[in-house]
């Protein structure tokens, strides 16, 4: 028997933790259909992780918060975990199932190997300890599990009597390095080949290939993040996009994008970097009131403390800046902020993997344009120099993109320009992804259009900046999306299970696909 555990997001779009079992017989007793959920941890049934990761927002309740982290499930009989991808509700608690005595390799593709080490790091220094010994003694520790596993290629996880499994990743187009995971599993008479979708990504999406269906899946698990809804295509969100930008624009506010360090970030400057090469000398109305009233050029930042430009360089080294700039605003001279030094990094890291990008962005590199690093980029390091900046736009209006995490706005950098700059009509805030129930993200979005309050580090702020939404550069695939990616399974699966949604949108996928996959059970694990 072959048997489908989960230990995370079934209710809900954080935290993903899922488990596969393979029981074998014990002398005398065979395992039965009707074995209960949870079977005691034992050598005689070996089984894998798929992700381990963290809650947000009201999923925190379900005892995976940053306050509660401790790995609630047997693990003795684990034998390796395999990691989709590296966003921190899909890795965040590797650290947690080391101390509990986790001992076997971490199985992710070959971009996410370089990746899954520094959202870690970042993760300890919040969550964790402050103990750099600590933090470094628990990076060696996961740098030495790792195991990087080519795309496409099979991996054998156990082979012993009556039991054997390997598995096979294949590209998601999340992420950078994202990958759905085909599991090859024999327990006794019972072989079955089992998908775990991870997080899929919707198709035209800046920079990487969109999936292709596996060619084979007796059961699939999958998400269901927009299980009911569709995202807009790529020209009409990029449009949109330039539309909602050059509107906030006009009266010299700041237009504050949440957007998570890995993959939102790079997405949006690879559109924002082809919207200026199309745009460049197309002025930005401005109205008079946005001006500095300070007298102050409204178009120059303050230089900061130190070197700020980590993602403005080309292959040659560091590009000179411009010197000032004209005060009416055109696109080819509309500054971009990045205010987060792990998305600084991973934009780096990024760029050196350029191979895994797909045929658009790497024709782009050979005609020499640079998606991730262009003239208007700057990047912000230092705490200090975030706090000036903060400071110095929320006074000045100041005409600025700033592209800041957290994407759901739940902590980060983000936050204190949220502090300052929610209050003023003149300031934008635009939401490109999914905002989980109880972040404060999907707060501003739900009551920032009625003029209402947000709550931020235990006091009220009020909405008066504008709130927009831009749909579409969500990282997730959409319900069409989804469906596509089932109905080119060959010979369609005999079971579906859906995770990784909320209610409403497991219920609406799960009527759809009953609909597509007649002879499938599709469920709603509980």
């Amino acid at each position: 028997m072959i048997q489908i555990l989960h230990h995370g997001a079934v209710n809900g779009v954080t935290g993903s933790c899922h488990e596969l079992r393979l029981l074998q017989a014990t002398k005398g007793a065979a395992p039965s259909a009707s074995a209960p959920t949870l079977l005691p941890a034992s050598n005689l049934h070996p089984g894998i992780l798929i992700d381990c990761g963290l809650f947000q927002g009201q999923e925190e309740s379900r005892g995976s918060s940053a306050e509660d982290l401790a790995i609630d499930f047997p693990i003795d009989h684990i034998r390796a975990l395999v990691v989709t991808h590296v966003h921190i509700d899909h890795v965040g608690r590797i650290p947690y199932l080391l101390a509990a005595g986790f001992d076997g390799p971490i199985i992710c593709s070959e971009p996410s190997a370089i990746m899954l080490p520094e959202i870690l790091e970042d993760a300890l220094k919040i969550g964790f300890t402050r103990d750099r010994a600590l933090i470094n003694r628990v990076l060696e520790l996961i740098r030495a599990r790792v195991v990087p596993l080519p795309y496409g290629r099979w991996h054998s996880v156990l082979e012993e009597e009556a039991v054997s499994l390997k598995v096979r990743l294949q590209r998601a187009g999340h992420i950078l390095g994202s990958a759905y995971v085909e599991c090859d599993a024999v327990s006794g008479s019972a072989a079955e080949r089992i998908v775990f979708s991870g997080d899929l990504g919707a198709p035209h999406s800046p920079l990487l290939p969109e999936p292709s269906p596996p060619e084979r899946a007796d059961r699939l698990v999958i998400e269901s993040t927009y299980g009911d809804k569709n995202h807009e295509d790529r020209e009409t969100r990029r449009y949109r996009l330039k539309a909602v930008l050059e509107h906030a624009l006009e009266d010299g506010g700041t237009v504050l994008i949440p957007a998570f360090s890995i993959g939102r970030t790079q997405e949006l400057l690879y559109e924002i970097e082809g919207l200026i090469a199309e745009f460049g000398d197309k002025e930005i109305p401005q109205a008079t009131k946005g001006s500095d009233p300070k007298g102050a050029d409204p178009t120059l930042l303050p230089a900061p403390s130190s070197k700020a430009g980590a993602i403005g360089v080309s292959p040659q080294g560091d590009r000179p800046r411009s010197g000032p700039r004209s005060k009416s605003l055109t696109w080819s001279n509309l500054e971009i902020v990045v205010d987060s030094p792990l998305a600084a990094e991973f934009t780096k890291i990024y760029r050196d993997l350029k191979p895994f990008w797909d045929e658009e962005a790497r024709a782009l590199v050979a005609a020499g344009r640079h998606p991730l690093s262009f003239e208007q980029l700057t990047v912000i390091n230092s705490h200090e120099d975030h706090l000036n900046a903060v400071e110095y736009l929320a006074k000045s209006h100041r005409p600025c993109v700033v592209i800041a995490g957290s994407g759901m706005c739940a902590g980060g950098r983000v936050v204190n320009y949220l502090k300052a700059m929610l209050g003023d009509a003149r300031n934008d805030v635009l939401f490109v992804g999914y905002q989980a129930a109880g972040t404060p993200g999907r707060n501003i979005l739900t009551y920032g259009p009625r003029g209402g309050w947000v709550e931020l580090d235990g006091e009220r702020y009020d909405i008066r900046a504008q709130v927009h939404t831009v749909g579409g550069y969500s990282a997730h695939a959409g319900q069409e999306d989804l469906l596509r990616f089932v109905e080119g399974i060959p010979q369609p699966p005999s079971e579906i299970r859906i995770v990784h949604g909320d209610d409403g949108a497991k219920r609406a996928l799960q009527a759809k696909l009953g609909k597509l996959v007649p002879l499938a059970e599709v469920k709603i694990p509980g």
